[in-house]
Protein backbone atom coordinates (compact mmCIF):
# COMPACT_ATOMS: atom_id res chain seq x y z
CA UNK A 1 0.00 0.00 0.00
CA UNK A 2 1.22 3.10 -0.66
CA UNK A 3 1.36 5.97 2.20
CA UNK A 4 0.55 8.88 0.55
CA UNK A 5 -1.95 9.64 -2.31
CA UNK A 6 -1.60 9.38 -6.01
CA UNK A 7 -4.81 10.44 -7.44
CA UNK A 8 -5.42 14.23 -8.50
CA UNK A 9 -7.40 16.80 -6.48
CA UNK A 10 -10.24 17.54 -8.99
CA UNK A 11 -11.10 14.06 -9.33
CA UNK A 12 -11.11 13.00 -5.41
CA UNK A 13 -13.51 15.62 -4.74
CA UNK A 14 -15.51 14.51 -7.73
CA UNK A 15 -15.45 11.21 -6.02
CA UNK A 16 -16.31 12.62 -2.40
CA UNK A 17 -19.54 14.10 -3.99
CA UNK A 18 -20.20 11.26 -5.53
CA UNK A 19 -20.41 9.41 -2.29
CA UNK A 20 -23.73 7.93 -1.27
CA UNK A 21 -23.21 7.86 2.54
CA UNK A 22 -23.03 10.18 5.51
CA UNK A 23 -19.96 11.56 6.82
CA UNK A 24 -18.51 12.61 10.20
CA UNK A 25 -16.43 15.70 10.75
CA UNK A 26 -14.34 15.41 14.12
CA UNK A 27 -11.24 17.10 15.60
CA UNK A 28 -8.68 15.23 18.33
CA UNK A 29 -5.83 15.76 20.15
CA UNK A 30 -3.43 14.46 22.39
CA UNK A 31 -0.47 15.57 24.22
CA UNK A 32 1.25 12.04 24.75
CA UNK A 33 4.95 10.70 24.74
CA UNK A 34 5.23 8.52 21.58
CA UNK A 35 8.09 6.38 21.24
CA UNK A 36 8.22 5.12 17.42
CA UNK A 37 6.37 8.05 15.20
CA UNK A 38 7.01 6.77 11.89
CA UNK A 39 6.22 3.41 12.86
CA UNK A 40 2.76 4.66 14.47
CA UNK A 41 1.96 7.04 11.23
CA UNK A 42 2.63 4.07 8.79
CA UNK A 43 0.03 1.96 10.82
CA UNK A 44 -2.52 4.52 11.44
CA UNK A 45 -2.10 5.50 7.57
CA UNK A 46 -3.20 1.77 7.06
CA UNK A 47 -6.09 1.59 9.33
CA UNK A 48 -7.53 4.77 8.50
CA UNK A 49 -6.99 4.51 5.02
CA UNK A 50 -9.36 1.17 5.22
CA UNK A 51 -11.99 3.19 6.49
CA UNK A 52 -12.17 5.73 4.25
CA UNK A 53 -10.88 8.32 6.62
CA UNK A 54 -9.86 11.73 5.39
CA UNK A 55 -8.97 14.71 7.27
CA UNK A 56 -5.71 16.10 7.99
CA UNK A 57 -3.03 14.53 10.67
CA UNK A 58 0.02 15.85 12.81
CA UNK A 59 2.14 13.57 14.58
CA UNK A 60 4.88 14.06 16.88
CA UNK A 61 6.71 12.48 19.57
CA UNK A 62 4.74 15.12 21.90
CA UNK A 63 1.33 13.78 20.36
CA UNK A 64 -1.18 13.71 17.98
CA UNK A 65 -3.56 16.72 16.15
CA UNK A 66 -6.70 15.43 14.10
CA UNK A 67 -8.87 17.17 11.94
CA UNK A 68 -10.92 14.44 10.13
CA UNK A 69 -14.08 12.83 7.86
CA UNK A 70 -15.00 9.39 8.53
CA UNK A 71 -18.14 7.73 7.09
CA UNK A 72 -20.81 7.14 9.35
CA UNK A 73 -21.12 3.26 8.91
CA UNK A 74 -17.38 3.12 10.18
CA UNK A 75 -17.43 5.56 13.05
CA UNK A 76 -17.40 3.01 15.30
CA UNK A 77 -14.46 1.17 14.10
CA UNK A 78 -12.59 4.18 13.96
CA UNK A 79 -13.67 4.73 17.37
CA UNK A 80 -12.20 1.40 18.33
CA UNK A 81 -9.08 1.60 17.03
CA UNK A 82 -8.10 5.02 19.27
CA UNK A 83 -9.70 3.02 22.14
CA UNK A 84 -7.19 -0.37 21.83
CA UNK A 85 -4.36 2.30 20.59
CA UNK A 86 -1.23 2.30 23.62
CA UNK A 87 -1.23 5.94 23.02
CA UNK A 88 -5.02 7.21 21.99
CA UNK A 89 -7.49 5.56 24.70
CA UNK A 90 -10.06 7.79 26.20
CA UNK A 91 -9.18 10.83 23.65
CA UNK A 92 -12.02 13.32 23.13
CA UNK A 93 -13.74 13.72 20.19
CA UNK A 94 -14.95 16.98 19.17
CA UNK A 95 -17.72 16.77 16.63
CA UNK A 96 -18.15 19.31 14.34
CA UNK A 97 -20.70 21.85 14.47
CA UNK A 98 -21.54 22.36 10.92
CA UNK A 99 -21.07 19.53 8.58
CA UNK A 100 -22.18 18.54 5.07
CA UNK A 101 -19.64 15.57 4.91
CA UNK A 102 -17.42 17.72 2.35
CA UNK A 103 -14.65 18.83 5.10
CA UNK A 104 -11.60 16.87 3.62
CA UNK A 105 -11.19 14.84 0.41
CA UNK A 106 -7.93 12.91 1.23
CA UNK A 107 -6.04 11.64 3.86
CA UNK A 108 -2.72 13.46 5.23
CA UNK A 109 -0.83 11.98 7.88
CA UNK A 110 2.56 13.79 8.68
CA UNK A 111 5.17 13.64 11.13
CA UNK A 112 5.84 16.97 12.55
CA UNK A 113 8.49 18.31 15.14
CA UNK A 114 5.58 19.65 16.98
CA UNK A 115 1.98 18.91 16.95
CA UNK A 116 1.14 22.78 17.23
CA UNK A 117 4.37 24.81 15.93
CA UNK A 118 5.08 27.15 19.21
CA UNK A 119 9.00 28.13 18.59
CA UNK A 120 9.56 27.31 22.47
CA UNK A 121 12.88 25.94 23.16
CA UNK A 122 12.57 26.48 26.73
CA UNK A 123 13.67 23.40 28.38
CA UNK A 124 12.32 24.53 32.22
CA UNK A 125 8.96 25.04 30.55
CA UNK A 126 6.47 22.14 31.43
CA UNK A 127 4.04 21.55 29.15
CA UNK A 128 1.97 19.57 31.33
CA UNK A 129 1.13 22.48 33.82
CA UNK A 130 -1.82 23.62 32.41
CA UNK A 131 -4.61 25.87 33.57
CA UNK A 132 -7.44 25.09 35.07
CA UNK A 133 -10.41 23.46 32.24
CA UNK A 134 -13.53 25.32 31.96
CA UNK A 135 -16.80 23.96 30.49
CA UNK A 136 -19.12 26.38 28.48
CA UNK A 137 -21.14 27.45 31.67
CA UNK A 138 -18.55 27.81 34.02
CA UNK A 139 -16.95 29.90 30.99
CA UNK A 140 -19.78 32.53 30.50
CA UNK A 141 -20.13 32.80 34.54
CA UNK A 142 -15.61 33.81 34.83
CA UNK A 143 -16.04 36.29 32.17
CA UNK A 144 -18.43 38.37 34.65
CA UNK A 145 -15.57 38.00 37.05
CA UNK A 146 -14.25 41.77 38.06
CA UNK A 147 -10.90 41.84 36.06
CA UNK A 148 -11.22 38.90 33.92
CA UNK A 149 -9.83 39.29 30.71
CA UNK A 150 -10.96 36.45 27.84
CA UNK A 151 -7.63 35.88 25.39
CA UNK A 152 -8.52 34.45 21.62
CA UNK A 153 -5.60 31.97 21.07
CA UNK A 154 -6.37 31.95 17.45
CA UNK A 155 -4.64 33.88 14.50
CA UNK A 156 -5.92 37.01 13.00
CA UNK A 157 -7.85 35.58 10.12
CA UNK A 158 -9.89 33.59 12.39
CA UNK A 159 -10.93 35.59 14.96
CA UNK A 160 -11.88 38.30 12.81
CA UNK A 161 -14.79 36.56 11.45
CA UNK A 162 -15.59 35.40 14.76
CA UNK A 163 -14.84 35.94 18.54
CA UNK A 164 -16.31 36.01 22.10
CA UNK A 165 -17.77 38.90 23.45
CA UNK A 166 -14.99 41.82 24.40
CA UNK A 167 -12.44 39.23 23.72
CA UNK A 168 -8.36 40.42 23.12
CA UNK A 169 -7.92 39.08 19.57
CA UNK A 170 -4.09 39.50 18.62
CA UNK A 171 -2.77 40.38 15.08
CA UNK A 172 -0.41 37.62 14.38
CA UNK A 173 -0.24 35.20 11.86
CA UNK A 174 0.95 31.93 13.88
CA UNK A 175 0.38 30.54 17.02
CA UNK A 176 4.58 30.67 17.46
CA UNK A 177 3.81 34.56 16.97
CA UNK A 178 1.19 34.59 19.52
CA UNK A 179 2.90 33.38 22.70
CA UNK A 180 4.88 36.38 23.11
CA UNK A 181 2.65 38.79 21.78
CA UNK A 182 -0.24 37.58 24.99
CA UNK A 183 2.41 37.70 27.13
CA UNK A 184 3.30 41.65 26.43
CA UNK A 185 -0.19 42.47 26.39
CA UNK A 186 -0.92 40.73 29.66
CA UNK A 187 2.14 42.30 31.70
CA UNK A 188 1.22 43.49 35.02
CA UNK A 189 -2.41 41.44 34.93
CA UNK A 190 -0.69 38.41 36.28
CA UNK A 191 -3.09 38.52 39.56
CA UNK A 192 -6.00 38.80 36.91
CA UNK A 193 -8.41 35.74 36.05
CA UNK A 194 -7.04 35.04 32.41
CA UNK A 195 -9.69 33.28 30.14
CA UNK A 196 -8.46 31.37 27.07
CA UNK A 197 -9.90 30.19 24.26
CA UNK A 198 -9.21 28.40 21.01
CA UNK A 199 -10.86 26.37 18.50
CA UNK A 200 -10.65 23.12 19.76
CA UNK A 201 -8.66 23.43 22.87
CA UNK A 202 -4.79 22.30 21.76
CA UNK A 203 -3.51 25.83 21.57
CA UNK A 204 -4.75 26.70 24.95
CA UNK A 205 -3.23 23.89 26.44
CA UNK A 206 0.14 25.28 25.66
CA UNK A 207 -0.83 28.77 26.19
CA UNK A 208 -2.08 28.46 29.67
CA UNK A 209 1.32 26.58 30.64
CA UNK A 210 3.26 29.04 29.14
CA UNK A 211 1.25 32.23 30.76
CA UNK A 212 1.69 29.71 34.32
CA UNK A 213 5.64 29.55 33.42
CA UNK A 214 5.84 33.09 33.51
CA UNK A 215 3.92 33.84 36.95
CA UNK A 216 0.31 34.34 35.81
CA UNK A 217 -1.73 32.96 39.01
CA UNK A 218 -4.85 32.46 37.79
CA UNK A 219 -5.21 30.77 34.19
CA UNK A 220 -8.12 29.21 32.75
CA UNK A 221 -9.03 27.17 29.49
CA UNK A 222 -12.13 26.49 27.06
CA UNK A 223 -12.27 22.75 27.36
CA UNK A 224 -12.87 22.03 23.98
CA UNK A 225 -12.38 25.17 22.94
CA UNK A 226 -15.36 26.98 20.68
CA UNK A 227 -16.14 23.24 19.23
CA UNK A 228 -17.17 22.02 22.38
CA UNK A 229 -18.74 25.11 23.97
CA UNK A 230 -21.26 25.49 20.97
CA UNK A 231 -22.76 21.96 21.34
CA UNK A 232 -22.86 22.36 25.64
CA UNK A 233 -24.56 25.94 24.63
CA UNK A 234 -27.50 24.10 22.43
CA UNK A 235 -27.85 21.53 25.03
CA UNK A 236 -27.94 22.95 27.73
CA UNK A 237 -29.90 25.96 26.88
CA UNK A 238 -27.00 28.40 27.80
CA UNK A 239 -26.56 32.04 26.61
CA UNK A 240 -24.12 32.32 23.49
CA UNK A 241 -20.95 34.81 24.16
CA UNK A 242 -19.13 33.56 20.62
CA UNK A 243 -20.28 35.76 18.34
CA UNK A 244 -20.27 34.87 14.27
CA UNK A 245 -18.22 32.66 12.39
CA UNK A 246 -15.98 29.76 14.05
CA UNK A 247 -12.58 29.45 11.61
CA UNK A 248 -12.04 25.42 10.60
CA UNK A 249 -8.92 24.37 9.06
CA UNK A 250 -10.77 22.02 6.10
CA UNK A 251 -12.65 22.36 3.10
CA UNK A 252 -15.86 24.48 5.17
CA UNK A 253 -13.38 27.43 6.09
CA UNK A 254 -16.12 28.26 9.01
CA UNK A 255 -18.75 27.18 11.11
CA UNK A 256 -22.01 29.73 11.16
CA UNK A 257 -21.98 30.14 15.25
CA UNK A 258 -24.58 32.70 15.10
CA UNK A 259 -25.81 35.53 12.40
CA UNK A 260 -23.41 38.72 13.19
CA UNK A 261 -21.07 39.76 10.82
CA UNK A 262 -18.19 41.09 12.70
CA UNK A 263 -16.04 41.80 9.61
CA UNK A 264 -15.47 43.04 6.21
CA UNK A 265 -14.69 42.55 2.53
CA UNK A 266 -10.88 43.04 2.49
CA UNK A 267 -11.46 44.24 -1.26
CA UNK A 268 -14.42 46.84 -0.90
CA UNK A 269 -15.14 46.92 2.67
CA UNK A 270 -18.49 45.59 2.36
CA UNK A 271 -19.44 43.74 5.59
CA UNK A 272 -18.44 39.87 4.78
CA UNK A 273 -17.83 37.46 6.10
CA UNK A 274 -16.92 34.38 3.55
CA UNK A 275 -13.17 33.35 3.08
CA UNK A 276 -11.74 32.09 0.34
CA UNK A 277 -9.07 31.11 -1.45
CA UNK A 278 -7.31 33.05 -4.28
CA UNK A 279 -8.55 31.36 -7.42
CA UNK A 280 -5.27 31.92 -9.13
CA UNK A 281 -3.79 28.94 -8.09
CA UNK A 282 -0.12 30.68 -8.36
CA UNK A 283 -1.61 33.20 -5.76
CA UNK A 284 -4.18 30.90 -3.52
CA UNK A 285 -3.94 33.91 -0.85
CA UNK A 286 -6.83 33.45 1.90
CA UNK A 287 -8.81 36.51 2.18
CA UNK A 288 -12.68 37.67 2.92
CA UNK A 289 -14.51 38.27 -0.06
CA UNK A 290 -17.94 39.64 -0.94
CA UNK A 291 -20.18 38.05 -3.53
CA UNK A 292 -19.51 41.44 -5.77
CA UNK A 293 -16.11 41.41 -5.59
CA UNK A 294 -15.78 37.72 -6.38
CA UNK A 295 -18.16 38.34 -9.35
CA UNK A 296 -16.07 41.18 -10.47
CA UNK A 297 -12.60 39.28 -10.09
CA UNK A 298 -14.03 36.14 -10.54
CA UNK A 299 -12.54 34.90 -7.18
CA UNK A 300 -9.27 36.34 -6.78
CA UNK A 301 -7.42 38.89 -5.12
CA UNK A 302 -6.57 41.05 -7.47
CA UNK A 303 -6.99 41.75 -11.17
CA UNK A 304 -3.24 40.63 -11.56
CA UNK A 305 -4.69 37.18 -10.39
CA UNK A 306 -7.47 37.71 -12.52
CA UNK A 307 -5.42 37.93 -15.78
CA UNK A 308 -3.59 34.83 -14.58
CA UNK A 309 -6.88 32.93 -13.97
CA UNK A 310 -8.12 33.30 -17.17
CA UNK A 311 -5.01 32.01 -18.99
CA UNK A 312 -4.53 28.77 -20.73
CA UNK A 313 -3.97 25.78 -17.64
CA UNK A 314 -0.47 25.05 -19.55
CA UNK A 315 0.24 28.54 -19.49
CA UNK A 316 -0.15 29.40 -16.11
CA UNK A 317 1.63 25.87 -14.90
CA UNK A 318 4.77 27.63 -16.64
CA UNK A 319 3.77 31.03 -14.35
CA UNK A 320 4.19 28.29 -11.41
CA UNK A 321 8.03 27.38 -12.02
CA UNK A 322 11.09 29.65 -10.94
CA UNK A 323 11.29 33.26 -11.61
CA UNK A 324 8.61 33.43 -13.59
CA UNK A 325 5.91 32.80 -10.68
CA UNK A 326 4.87 36.37 -11.02
CA UNK A 327 1.60 35.93 -8.82
CA UNK A 328 2.64 34.42 -5.36
CA UNK A 329 2.50 37.35 -3.14
CA UNK A 330 0.78 38.08 0.15
CA UNK A 331 -3.08 40.03 -0.41
CA UNK A 332 -2.23 43.19 1.20
CA UNK A 333 0.31 43.64 -1.09
CA UNK A 334 -2.10 43.55 -3.82
CA UNK A 335 -4.13 46.51 -2.12
CA UNK A 336 -3.49 49.38 -4.78
CA UNK A 337 -5.06 46.54 -7.34
CA UNK A 338 -8.77 47.76 -5.48
CA UNK A 339 -8.06 50.85 -6.81
CA UNK A 340 -8.05 49.97 -10.03
CA UNK A 341 -11.04 47.82 -10.53
CA UNK A 342 -13.40 50.73 -9.16
CA UNK A 343 -14.07 51.46 -12.29
CA UNK A 344 -16.13 48.38 -12.79
CA UNK A 345 -19.89 48.92 -12.49
CA UNK A 346 -20.92 46.01 -10.20
CA UNK A 347 -18.44 47.32 -8.04
CA UNK A 348 -19.75 50.72 -8.24
CA UNK A 349 -22.74 49.79 -7.30
CA UNK A 350 -22.15 49.07 -4.10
Amino acid sequence: MFLHNRVGRNLLKEKLYKESFKRVTLSLYKYVLISEVEALRDELYKQWTTLQVFGRVYLAKEGINAQVSIPEHHFHAFKEILENSLYFKNTPLKIAVEDDGKSFYKLILKVKNKIVADGLEDATFDVTNIGTHLSAKEFNQAMELPGAIVVDIRNFYESEIGHFEGAICPDVETFREQLPVVLDTLKGKENNPVLLYCTGGIRCEKASAYLKHHGFQNVNQLHGGIISYVHQVKEEGLKCKFKGKNFVFDERLAETITSHVLSTCHQCHAAANTHTNCANRNCNVLFIQCTTCSDVLDGCCSLECKAVNSLPYTTQKELRKGIFNICKRRFHQAQSSVQAFQKYSLYAKK
